[in-house]
């Protein structure tokens, strides 16, 4: 998996129209433009468009009439700008279209220059709307492919660790939506959970989320799972992907707990996702399943520079080695938890290990992983935020 250069611009096209293949060859040679990939259908480029950090997604179509459907479809994956790219006789397209969630309408045959400019001018755009904000929280997704590696341990620690930073505001938000166990973790037994939070009625803004999270004794907000795991299903990737941009304009750090799964909320969390903390311990079962992770988020896009590799219980006397770990991942482990009995002993006071047992090993760890996050977060440029606009190309 190689990095990509930060000043690229990483476009994805669906649909199809007369042109498609010229323009998706032609795209591919400019400089500064990555074209991720491509589907003529949008159903095929789910994992794609909501994995894939985007920063632009290109439809093309050959229909006189709005695709209304295929952008809806579109924009529940991803908040990228989205370009319409069109072909024929497009002009009801063109009067629809000045209503739409496009950044721009492209009529083929048209100079590659030209797709380029208003592929710069989207992203662009995207960008300084998020420049302009008051707070861009970032959102650290902590993630493991198989259970029992400590996952909400280390998410529901490093949450609280952020918390008791000076002026740090922080979320933690339990994704793992049928068995989620960050609200028992901290001794909380929640009167409302994300399950009310996104069937309430009404808009879901800064106010409405501010009266559905509970506030732990460390200062940190909660937003547990829903209580009954058949309550997980109406939390759906829109809903959750409007809570994420909602919950960035209100909290410096969104911590995300999640299950070992890459379903449908795993894919919009990872689509908004700004350091991935993936967990790996000194075991063969697990270490199988975090290199098929790396296999996955490389087939979904995801930016490896945003990975971290977390060793946790590192210290284990197993006949296995850190070296060997990094080997078999091809990675470096960022951070190094240490096996500490102060865990379960706060587990089950249900007191974070943080706070009830500041002095051990593995706080240590954990206020150090804070120290380091808060730091990415400091040199880190606004995240994307994206309001659609039509200038015609």
């Amino acid at each position: 998996m190689s990095e990509v250069a930060n000043n690229n611009v990483r476009v994805y096209l669906t649909g199809s129209c007369e042109g498609f293949e010229k323009l998706r060859d032609s795209l591919s040679q400019q400089p500064g433009l990555e074209v991720v990939g491509s589907s003529e259908q949008v159903a095929g480029a789910l994992a794609a468009l909501a994995g894939g950090h985007l920063d632009c997604v290109l439809h093309c179509t050959s229909a006189p009439t709005l695709p209304a459907h295929e952008l809806a479809v579109i924009r529940e994956q991803t908040r990228s700008p989205i370009l319409l790219v069109a072909s024929g006789e497009p002009s009801a397209l063109l009067d629809e279209a000045l209503g739409a969630d496009v950044a721009d309408v492209i009529v083929l045959p048209q100079l590659t220059e030209n797709v380029v400019f208003a592929i710069r001018k989207a992203t662009h755009a995207g960008r300084r709307i998020a420049e302009s904000g008051t707070r861009q929280g970032r959102i650290v997704t902590v993630f493991s492919p198989k259970g029992g590696t400590g996952k909400t341990v280390v998410a529901t620690n490093l949450a609280a660790a952020l918390a008791k930073r000076e002026g740090s505001k922080t979320l933690l938000l339990d994704l793992d939506l049928q068995f989620g166990d960050a609200a028992i973790m901290l001794g909380i037994e929640p009167e409302k959970t994300i399950f009310d939070l996104v069937t309430a009625p009404g808009e879901l803004d800064s106010e409405k989320l501010a009266g559905y999270v509970t506030v732990h004794a460390s200062g940190l907000d909660i937003l547990p799972a829903p209580l009954r795991p058949e309550d997980a299903e109406l939390v759906t990737e829109a809903k959750l992907g409007r809570l994420l941009e909602v919950a960035r304009a209100c909290y410096d750090t969104i911590v995300v707990d999640t299950s070992p799964f890459f379903h449908g909320p795993m894919l919009a969390t990872l689509d908004r996702t700004d350091e991935l903390l993936l967990l790996c311990s000194l075991d063969v079962p697990t270490l199988k399943n975090v290199r098929l992770a790396l296999g996955t988020l490389e087939l979904l896009s995801f930016p490896t520079g945003r990975v971290r590799i977390v060793l946790n219980r590192a210290n284990s006397k197993v006949g296995m080695k850190q070296r060997e770990v990094e080997a078999a991942l091809e990675q470096k482990v960022r951070y190094e938890i240490p096996s500490d009995r102060a865990v379960p002993l706060s587990v089950n006071k249900g007191q974070p290990a943080v706070i009830a047992e500041a002095g051990s090993d593995f706080a240590k760890a954990l206020n150090a992983m804070a120290k380091s996050v808060s730091s990415e977060g400091a040199k880190k440029q606004p995240s994307r935020k994206f309001l659609p606009s039509l200038a015609r190309a």
